[in-house]
């Protein structure tokens, strides 16, 4: 029993191919729209890749590009086929391009779908790698005049004056690292080698930020070297604190940022995938019916489509019996020549003139 069967006349099939042609050229709109979506979410990511340790997350833009390649392609092509299913006539010369153009319909229709779910599903991804890609980062944002690292220091305070944010989790993550060179420390004071003795690695740690993590909107001027000491700095108590500095991670600032993007784009994607739905869906009743009138041979009859010739079992177990028969034909039959005797070396033996073998 055939799924979805729905009876057209000649007007319907009309009708159908012209708003699917129409539907078509909507949809290279559609697919440029995601080419560029893609893109942007590319370039949006690209600008902090340097705090992100795995570049796994950069599979979502690939895969819109991709995607909005395809439909412009495909739907571009797409239009010009379902004008000419209109005629019958014109039909014969689409005909054997009909199912691979529903497959290539399908199979990009099934990627924006992919696209849209993982806009929402990549969430614990980066915020794992904005965690260890901003880690790496502090702890190399004293390595100015190091290749390859030079600039990560200018790229974390770009960050956290863009974010208003200050470490990876918040402003005490700059407690455990050393951030400042020792190019920059008075290595004959006894301060600074004591501090430097005290620590297993050898590392010169303080409770202080750098500049960038000063909020712009505290009262007074910004305090960096012993934060934590209230009886360092006069009239400094838990409130100048807390005004004195960003207060949140650079961490989450990122995520929420990237999350918004994505969450937006996931609802764009998802609108597309629905109309691409709709588009395919409308391709597969034309296919189906334009071939019956084929085996009707009447142009002018009215004839079914449908979106399934057979159940969903019936055609999943006939698909299942293709791939099976596919199968079988790469067997090596056995060699009915491999169980022939050979006989005696004499059967072989070749009459030579004069008698001889």
């Amino acid at each position: 029993m055939a799924v979805c069967k729905v009876t057209f006349s000649k007007a319907e099939r009309e009708k159908l191919a012209e708003i699917l042609c129409l539907l078509n050229w909507v949809s290279v709109v559609t697919g440029a729209a995601l080419f560029w979506v893609g893109l942007f979410l590319k370039l949006e990511l690209q600008k902090w890749q340097d705090v992100m340790s795995d570049q796994g997350v950069f599979h979502v833009p690939h895969i819109l590009i991709a995607t909005g390649l395809a439909a412009c392609g495909i739907n571009f092509l797409g239009g010009k086929i379902c004008l000419d299913c209109a005629d019958s006539n014109k039909f014969l010369r689409w005909k054997l391009v009909m199912m691979p153009y529903v497959a290539c319909t399908f199979f990009f229709t099934f990627c924006v779908l992919v696209g849209a779910l993982m806009c929402y599903s990549v969430g614990d991804q980066l915020q794992e790698s904005l965690f260890l890609g901003l880690r790496h980062a502090m702890r190399h944002y004293k390595d100015t005049d190091t290749p390859g690292r030079c600039y990560l220091k200018n790229t974390l305070d770009l960050l956290q004056i863009q974010f208003q944010c200050c470490g990876n989790s918040g402003y005490r993550d700059w407690f455990q690292v050393q951030w400042i060179s020792n190019r920059y420390l008075n290595m004959s004071s006894n301060s600074v080698r004591e501090r430097l003795r005290s620590n297993v690695e050898g590392k010169y740690l303080m409770d202080g930020v750098p500049f960038s993590c000063c909020s712009t909107f505290s009262p007074r001027p910004c305090i960096q070297q012993q934060v934590s000491n209230s009886s360092a700095h006069f009239n400094y108590g838990p409130q100048s604190q807390q005004q004195n500095l960003w207060g949140g991670g650079c961490r989450q600032a990122l995520l929420d940022h990237y999350t918004g993007i994505m969450q937006s784009i996931g609802v764009g994607v998802l609108l597309i995938w629905l109309f691409e739905l709709l588009v395919l869906t409308g391709v597969r009743f034309l296919q189906t019916a334009m071939e019956n009138v084929l085996l009707q041979e009447d142009p002018n009859s009215e004839v079914a489509g449908w979106i399934l010739e057979n159940s969903l079992a019936e055609t999943a177990r006939s698909n299942v019996k293709i791939i099976k028969s596919l199968g079988k034909c790469y067997q090596v039959d056995d060699d009915p020549n491999l169980n022939v005797s050979t006989g005696s070396p004499s059967a072989f033996q070749v009459q030579m003139p004069g008698g001889q073998a």
